[in-house]
């Protein structure tokens, strides 16, 4: 892998990991056409996920610092706002049902889904998929509130991602609105949900690089690595103030076009 593989995979992950458009089918899409594979890919994965894990956490430092205070004055038996331990009830309940089926599915998926093949025919789901959340948003504007139920099952919508070609952030934001929250509020709950789900995925593929005592070309890694981390930062700044006034319709166009490009070339070409 050179510095400019890096830069572009840096930037893929950057712009699609916050964003309703697959990060893990856009890295399948891409590697294959760097031809990047082998053990630096394995750490670039793990690095790039540690990097975005670090970009949601900086851009919501303020809401993790009020929910870990609201969790230390629940343990310490102090006053505390119901809505802030509720968030974080939802959060923890969340995240369950994707570290469970990854436990179990993962290695499967690995090995027997990343192509483009694959890719193309989820992204076409998926599209639909989002496609309906915005229909019924449409017949019925969303004005709920996060409860630790609804975290639960934005967490099952979440489990989806495992699946190449299918966006977390699309999953969970469909879901959170077809479970009766705005676009902005599902966003929000979104990428919180993202911290300890990314951070689990990045630690566990350091972990198995580690394993593989293998020489690593770290350089071109950490240079992408600070590219998805700044170019992360800004999407989920621009996405939040887009989705306040938009709707998913230009994802799920995308995601169309994506699909039957990739599909065109995977099954005709």
């Amino acid at each position: 892998m050179n510095v400019v593989d890096a830069i572009i995979l840096g930037l893929v992950q950057g712009v699609t990991e916050f964003l309703p458009i697959s990060s893990t089918g856009h890295l399948v899409l891409v590697r294959g056409l760097l031809d990047v594979t082998g053990t630096n890919a394995l750490a670039f994965d793990a690095m790039l996920h540690l990097a975005t894990t670090i970009a949601v956490a900086l851009y919501f430092w303020s809401d993790l610092w009020v929910l870990l205070q609201a969790l230390l004055r629940k343990l310490g038996r102090l006053p505390v706002n119901q809505k802030d331990l509720t968030l974080f009830y939802a959060l923890a309940v969340g995240t369950v049902p994707a570290v469970i089926v990854g436990l179990f599915l993962e290695s499967f998926v690995s090995q027997n889904l990343q192509s483009p093949s694959v890719v193309a025919v989820v992204l076409f789901f998926a599209s639909f998929f989002f496609l309906y959340a915005e229909w019924r948003y449409y017949l019925k504007p969303n004005r709920e509130v996060i409860t630790v139920k609804r975290g639960l099952f934005v967490g099952l919508f979440q489990a989806l991602a495992l699946i190449p070609g299918f966006s977390r952030s699309g999953a969970t934001i469909a879901g959170g609105m077809l479970l009766g929250l705005s676009r902005y509020e599902a966003a929000r709950f979104s990428f919180l949900l993202a911290i300890p789900v990314t951070a689990g995925v990045g630690a566990k593929k350091f972990i198995d690089l580690i394993g593989q005592g293998e020489g690593v070309e770290w350089f071109p890694i950490m240079i992408g690595s600070a590219t998805a981390l700044v170019t992360a930062c800004i999407v989920i700044h621009f996405f939040l103030v887009f989705i306040r006034r938009y709707t998913l319709w230009p994802f799920v166009w995308y995601g169309l076009a994506l699909s039957g490009l990739v599909g065109y070339v995977s099954f005709i070409s």
